[in-house]
């Protein structure tokens, strides 16, 4: 144990034993531990209690419309991408109750239907998913109108991030600038070190909250060797990314390609069913439902996900503003990477790569990309040649 005090960007190294007192800790301060673990032949986040739920030696092999889990040669805790989950899960749910109303002796009685939300502990949050989160704070609790359900989930969350070792085959967040380091978001920060039958973690103090904890379990002082070593992983992940993405000039690219012909090739493709939106860590539409019971004696409204890709999504009285496929996928990709800059001052894509590998066909929005940049640099080309 190291006996000097704790602060922000403060190393230490901690030991495979030592995660188990990390978990115990925050469920001592009252925290609900949430991390990755292997259900249904994949890689989700649920609850945890111990270091043996973590999904010990599996990766994940990813691709367009592809993915498969796979046995590794080593006990990395953390050594694959990400799955079909993001942490918008817990924080913005797929179903949410906003009221309930129950007739009475006295009258309607209105009450507001769901339990507080437990305080949320993340582990294994990656760069990513970490700038995912800060583009749904923006969306939900830094604009005119802030999302009161999603605040009081986001207000106590105790986030500890993992720095990549194991880009996937589509994730290209070095072309966003969003990984594989975690630089900032979080209470706390590991990077897994394996060295022969040494398997330690790398942690960096990210705030107050997390130097308090870090302080309670086993720790030393971090060497410059395991800094460097630390290091090393960051950039021998960054060249693993399976997807790149050319962002200059992205946003007048798309609002200026509102017609070009490739929308109507990826239309012949996609089948609307709205899996990249649902595994989108950013994506935030919803759609609100009332419901009541037969007898009429009470009612309920529940907001639930919803996404750009349905027809109902844009209907007016009348009719559908997007009716066609086309119409919709360009919507979605058109204000990801492009008109989402209008709106919030950022892309809204991390690059993690999900709405890539579970598209039931395999798009690939860094390639429909690409074609467009393509046919309009050659166009600019021929243009100049003609001059």
């Amino acid at each position: 144990m190291v006996e000097h005090p704790l602060s922000k960007g403060d190393m230490a190294v901690i030991t495979h034993e030592a995660l188990q007192s990390l978990i115990d800790a925050l469920v001592a301060r009252r925290y609900q531990v949430m991390g990755p673990t292997v259900r249904d032949g994949a890689i989700v986040y649920d609850r945890i209690a111990s270091v043996p739920d973590l999904p010990a030696g599996w990766t994940d092999r990813q691709e367009a419309g592809h993915y498969r889990l796979e046995r590794r040669n080593d006990a990395a805790l953390f050594g694959f991408a990400v799955g079909p989950h993001s942490w918008k899960h817990f924080l913005h749910p797929p179903v949410q109750k906003l009221w309930q109303a129950q007739i009475g002796e006295e009258g309607f009685a209105i009450t507001v239907a769901d339990d507080p939300p437990p305080r949320f502990a993340f582990i294994g949050v990656r760069a990513c998913e970490i700038h995912a989160i800060a583009i749904q704070d923006r969306v939900f609790c830094d604009g005119p109108y802030p999302d009161s359900a999603y605040g009081t989930r986001r207000q106590d969350v105790f986030i500890v991030a993992v720095n990549c070792a194991q880009a996937g085959g589509t994730c290209f967040c070095v072309s966003m600038q969003t990984g594989p380091k975690a630089e900032s978001g979080f209470d706390l920060a590991l990077t897994e070190l394996l060295d022969g039958n040494v398997h330690e973690f790398l942690v960096e103090v990210g705030t107050a909250n997390g130097a308090e904890v870090l302080a309670q379990i086993p720790h030393r002082q971090a060497s410059d060797a395991h800094r460097a070593a630390g290091d090393g992983v960051v950039a021998q992940t960054a060249t693993q990314m399976g997807r790149t993405l050319e962002t200059d000039g992205i946003k007048p690219l798309l609002q200026g390609n509102p017609n070009h012909p490739r929308w109507d090739e990826v239309a012949d493709r996609c089948l609307s069913c709205g899996n990249c939106t649902m595994v989108c860590p950013t994506c935030f539409c919803t759609t609100v439902e009332d419901h009541s019971d037969l007898a009429g004696q009470s009612a309920e409204r529940v907001r639930k996900w919803d996404s750009c890709f349905t027809l109902d999504f844009s209907y007016i009285h009348g009719s559908s503003v997007r009716e066609t496929t086309r119409s919709r996928y360009r919507q979605w990709m058109t204000h990801k990477l492009a008109s989402w800059i209008d709106q919030f001052g950022t892309s809204g894509c991390v690059g993690c790569g999900r709405c890539i590998t579970w598209c039931p066909v395999g798009i690939d929005l860094t390639e429909e990309a690409a074609a467009i940049r393509a046919t309009r640099s050659a166009a600019k080309e021929s243009e100049h040649g003609g001059a």
